[in-house]
């Protein structure tokens, strides 16, 4: 998640108290003091006589009695007295820190909450200061507490920016404990633990757990999956980090991905529901050819199918004469050619996080159609095997129906279809099976009977993951070729597209 850009890194909050800014402002609240005390002006007045007092704010200008000869000596050094007090009162203030000032008033309720106040608070890399009830002759001090929303009476207020926080409301948005260190981060008017915010708004690598790094322009610069949304510094791309063969994720520090005898890498989702021999494949294989009779689509023949390892499949693209392959590594084939197989007819243990123990046979594969076997890489999921089989029954259904020389991007674009809509179909009926499933079954049962038709959420997800690389693949053949043969199939259906390709070698346009 990007930080907000209302962010402010800041140290620590102004301390609010009494502020007396001016000399006048300074004098004039000595001055009522000092006249509280020693009731000076009374009783004075124009011949003599009484009046009455009216309240006096320290802003308003009022006109100063008139003085009788007799009196400007008397009042010449009262003037001179009263200057030398007020001097002697300001040097003691402005030895006092900056934003600290002595109390003033005789309220002895408030001087007694100050008090309190003073050595309760639990806030404390600063001294308290005294905040005066709403009234006392500061209209500035009626303020509301941004942490409880209650109005800011007496005691000390912690001012950040335009918000104002009593000392033990001052806490972090994100753990609500005080905050109590010199600096920290404000977004927006909640003040954050600079450690909280940190983890709030700054991404961590989902393989090595540690703060994606920021690069030499100061940004934070990272490598996210398109469609699972992993997060992970740049570095790991090149550092021989795992990654998973099927799903595409990488392995993180602190788990362990499994290990096929080829060299491969499986994550723990994707051998969940791994098809790892022969035997194990075929009823997932007639299914699939099932799903083509469905269609009208059967295929006479009985095509052999091998699960394979990745030399094995490697040696067979050798020696074959045809065919496009999907780059930077090819899952299935089509053989139309006389070849000897091995295959994969024994399924291999698990030892620790690596499977051992394969057994494997040659096949010799004579050529007795323009089909000879189909081969499928083992160990991947149920659903990436199955999609790999449609793809692979396509081209075999075509090649015996005597549809030839296509280019690439018609062949392997009507086959992607085929993968497509049969993983469609899958993803539809894990969903419905999902849905209709009772609340009151167990987890465990459920998520392990996967390889036995009863599909997980896990592999639901896999699947349209699967989809999403087959409909955003960048190879023109696999790629452009899906993206087309599907407009066409979407506009006038499967069985007029076959056709229109059968007479023209083309997409219907």
């Amino acid at each position: 998640m990007a930080p907000p850009s209302d962010i402010n890194h800041l140290s620590h909050p102004c301390i609010y108290g009494d502020f007396v800014s001016s000399y006048t402002e300074r004098k004039s609240g000595f001055m009522k003091w000092f006249g509280k005390i020693f009731n000076i002006g009374s009783s004075r007045g124009r011949g003599g006589g009484r009046h009455l007092q009216q309240p006096v704010e320290e802003n308003m200008v009022w006109p100063a009695p008139a003085k009788s000869l007799d009196d400007c000596a008397r009042s010449r050094k009262e003037e001179e007295d009263l200057d030398h007090a007020i001097a002697l009162s300001l040097g003691e203030n402005f030895k006092r820190p900056t934003g600290y000032r002595w109390r003033t008033g005789t309220d002895e309720d408030y001087a007694k909450a100050l008090q309190d106040r003073m050595f309760s608070s639990a806030h404390p890399p600063y001294a308290p200061v005294p905040f005066y009830t709403r009234g006392y002759g500061m209209q500035s001090h009626n303020r509301t507490c941004g942490g409880c929303n209650q109005e800011i009476l007496y005691g000390n207020c912690l001012g950040v920016g335009h918000n104002y926080f009593h000392p033990d409301c001052f806490r972090c948005h994100s753990c609500r404990y005080p905050i109590t260190e010199r600096e920290f981060s404000l977004s927006g008017k909640h003040p954050y633990h600079k450690t909280c915010f940190k983890e709030l708004t700054h991404p961590k690598c989902e393989v090595c757990h540690q703060y994606i790094p920021i690069n030499a322009a100061g940004l934070i610069e990272y490598r996210c999956h398109p469609y699972w949304n992993q997060k992970y510094c740049p570095s790991h791309e090149y550092d021989n980090t795992a990654r998973c063969c099927s799903c595409e994720r990488l392995e993180s520090r602190d788990e362990r991905y499994y290990r096929l005898e080829d060299g491969r890498i499986l994550c723990f989702e994707c051998m969940e529901s791994a098809i790892t021999d022969t035997g194990e494949c075929q009823p997932l294989y007639h299914a699939i050819r099932d799903y083509y009779e469905g269609m009208n689509m059967k295929i006479d023949q009985q095509v052999p199918m091998l699960l394979v390892g990745r030399e094995a499949l490697n040696e067979a693209i050798v020696g074959e004469k045809n065919g496009f392959h999907h780059l930077p590594e090819t899952r299935g084939l089509c053989l139309s050619e006389e070849q000897t197989v091995t295959s994969v007819y024994r399924w291999p243990k698990i030892g620790g996080h690596r499977l051992i123990g394969m057994r494997s046979q040659a096949q010799r594969l004579p050529r007795k159609c323009e089909v000879t076997a189909i081969l499928v890489l083992y160990g991947l999921p149920r659903l990436l095997t199955g999609a790999i089989l449609a793809h692979e029954l396509m081209h075999a259904w075509l090649r015996l129906k005597g549809y030839q020389n296509l280019s690439p991007e018609v062949e392997e674009g009507i086959c992607q279809v085929l993968s497509y809509m049969w993983l469609d179909a899958e993803v539809m009926s894990c969903a419905r099976t999902m849905s209709s499933t009772s609340a009151a079954a167990s987890s465990s049962s459920y998520s392990s009977s996967s390889k036995k038709g009863v599909k997980s959420h896990v592999e639901n997800k896999l699947g349209e993951f699967f989809m999403n690389q087959i409909a955003n693949d960048s190879s023109p053949a696999y790629g452009g070729g899906f993206r087309a043969a599907n407009e066409a199939v979407n506009k006038y259906g499967l069985r007029c597209t076959l056709e229109h390709i059968r007479l023209t070698g083309h997409f219907p346009l």
